[in-house]
């Protein structure tokens, strides 16, 4: 990244600096949004301005984002760094404060922009999914009733890093799956998990401690227009296991197949046929129209 949003403005990356004193950097006080563009405009952005909205009020964060000047903001971001399609992420911290832990609120709080290029996914990975690998590291618990998508981030950071000490597959890379303290299905590092089971679409309960994922909402909106059964609830690894197709969530890497279940003593079970299953394969159709995409490959 040349080039990096700051405060409203367009700076260079090396000149995009916050004050040491932000209670974003000592105290994590702070929210973030990523999502991707199409065609140049980014999707679902007035959504996810809401969710960043209403955690910068929780945390007592004076901002309010309008769709428009951020939509403007990112246009002209991208076009600065020669981008057509872009990975977004716009982050407000709480801005500078005292030492120490304040009861009033932010009132200048610190606006960061970042573009990058979209991450490379192969198609195959559509077509014939990746693994999820179960993690022995528990979700941690929300700091409010409904988790924000927040900077304190370093259950995500840890749980990669327990991801990566174990042997690469011939499937591909897998995602890291976590469970709450209990022992339920929360959500992966980075995306929401749901599965099918029986023509009926499963997904954890957001009163399980999971981010109230963007994706996840439309998915569940895209089901009941198809005429697909859904609920959300609290289910077990073993549901999983049982499952006739799962797959994954994510505003940047859209629906994403999971064909292989891999869990403690690197126990592998596979799901379906090593191929997108139907409803899966109807969903991602779905999302990706209702996002203007049109892809080349109907088959698929």
């Amino acid at each position: 990244m040349k080039y990096i949003g700051l405060n409203g403005r367009i700076v260079e990356a090396a000149e995009a600096v916050v004050p040491v004193m932000d209670h974003g950097l000592l105290y994590g006080m702070g929210v973030f949004e990523t999502f991707r563009t199409y065609g140049g405009r980014p999707f679902l952005l007035e959504r996810h301005l809401e969710r960043l909205n209403q955690s910068c009020e929780q945390l007592g964060i004076a901002r309010k984002a309008e769709p428009s000047m951020v939509s403007h903001w990112i246009s002209v971001l991208m076009e600065a760094n020669g981008l057509q399609d872009a990975y977004i992420r716009y982050t407000v911290t709480a801005g500078e404060g005292l030492l120490g832990l304040p009861t009033e609120r932010y009132m200048n709080p610190t606006e960061i922009l970042l573009a990058k290029e979209l991450p490379s996914v192969s198609q195959a990975v559509y077509e014939n999914g990746r693994p999820v690998r179960l993690l022995s590291l528990p979700r941690n618990t929300p700091e409010s009733p409904v988790r924000m998508k927040s900077l304190h981030y370093m259950n995500n950071i840890l749980a990669k890093r327990e991801l990566d000490q174990y042997p690469a597959l011939e499937d591909g890379p897998a995602e890291g799956l976590m469970l709450t303290v209990e022992g339920n299905l929360a959500e992966t590092i980075v995306s929401n998990i749901f599965f099918v089971r029986k023509g009926r679409l499963c997904t954890p309960d957001i009163s399980t401690g999971i981010l109230p994922g963007i994706t996840r909402a439309l998915i569940l909106e895209l089901a009941e227009r198809l005429g697909i059964e859904s609920e959300e609830g609290r289910y077990r690894w073993s549901d999983l296991l049982e499952a006739d197709e799962v797959f994954t969530s994510g505003s940047v890497q859209e629906i994403v197949p999971i064909t292989t279940l891999i869990g403690s003593n690197n126990l592998i079970v596979r799901i379906g046929q090593g191929k997108i299953g139907p409803l899966t394969h109807q969903l991602l159709n779905a999302y990706r129209e209702k996002a203007g995409q049109i892809h080349e490959d109907n088959d698929l």
